[in-house]
């Protein structure tokens, strides 16, 4: 959440507005070149990980790259 609300706070200096789609966790294991998409945000809900999963692929294509709904 205060993530989400100091870059909703940046965007709207500029005259922007944001909405927040979900939360979730990630697990980061660079030395696998693993990157795990998990969980949920109890203020906002669970993001669409399969999203979160796509994007991650593109940025980062030499990682094994996962996600599931499970967890918190």
């Amino acid at each position: 959440a205060d993530l989400f609300e100091r870059t909703a706070e940046e965007l709207a200096r500029h005259g922007l507005s944001c909405e927040c789609l979900g939360g979730g966790r990630l697990s980061h294991r660079p030395e696998e070149r693993k990157i795990h998409v998990y969980g949920y945000s109890v203020g906002f809900g669970r993001a669409d990980h399969a999203v979160t999963t796509e994007k991650l692929k593109a940025e980062y294509p030499d990682y094994e790259i996962t996600w599931a709904n499970e967890g918190y």
